[in-house]
């Protein structure tokens, strides 16, 4: 429990700037408490002790302002940011070094049974407000963009941003930052359009300049009537 705890914290040192010590990441991180809290009830859920386990989760969601259901997998390395507001539902598995902003929901569809809701891959960023939901799967490497909601499983090493997501990058680069300046697929269509406006309205141009010389030949050669 205490070697988890010792890794979530050194985690909270990597990837967060703010962060000046330890004993600041223990005391004041959030995300980190929870975790914490998570790792205790998940093995009082392990052993069976279900309502025990329930019990600590909501006391931990009461401090924190984030909600694990202790029957969730969580891996080694996850870094919840901020945190509040994160959701993370029973059936969820979260890989290696999965970076998790404010917001966050890992839920399910619906009253399903079984497995209801997403796995996670390792290397995963979710950024701020994202919603994944149902037993889709993440593959490695993959950035959520903020306020997406994904609802299709979703291949490793892609970008995924909107309403509902879509992928707009894919490529074999590593993904080992936190940058949420993801790209805009609205911006993106308008800048689209917009060139090919400039486009059409200089092949006019030229259309009309060309109308306009060949106007003016003809005019030029046509004999005149006396």
């Amino acid at each position: 429990m205490f070697e988890h705890l010792k890794k979530d914290i050194a985690v909270a040192l990597e990837k967060d700037p703010a962060a000046k010590s330890k004993i600041e990441v223990f005391l004041t991180y959030s995300g980190v408490k929870a975790l914490f809290y998570y790792r205790m009830a998940h093995a009082l859920h392990k052993r069976k002790f279900r309502l025990l386990a329930r019990i600590l989760s909501q006391h931990a969601k009461h401090v924190t302002g984030i909600e694990i259901h202790p029957g969730a997998t969580i891996g080694e390395g996850v870094f919840i940011d901020h945190g509040a507001g994160v959701v993370i539902g029973e059936t969820t598995e979260i890989g290696d070094n999965v970076t998790i902003y404010q917001g966050v929901t890992l839920g399910g569809t619906g009253k399903e049974t079984g497995k209801r809701h997403p796995t996670i891959g390792n290397n995963v960023m979710i950024s701020a407000g994202a919603k994944v939901l149902g037993p889709v799967v993440i593959g490695d490497f993959v950035k959520v963009g903020a306020g997406s909601v994904v609802l299709k499983d979703v291949p490793p090493h892609s970008t995924i941003v909107g309403v509902p997501g879509r992928i707009v990058r894919q490529y074999g680069e590593k993904y080992n930052d936190l940058d949420q300046k993801l790209p805009d697929p609205i911006l993106e269509e308008f800048a689209r359009l917009n060139n090919r406006i400039i486009a059409l309205e200089e092949k006019l141009g030229v259309q009309a300049c060309k109308y306009s010389i060949s106007n003016e030949i003809n005019e030029n050669t046509t004999p005149k009537k006396d």
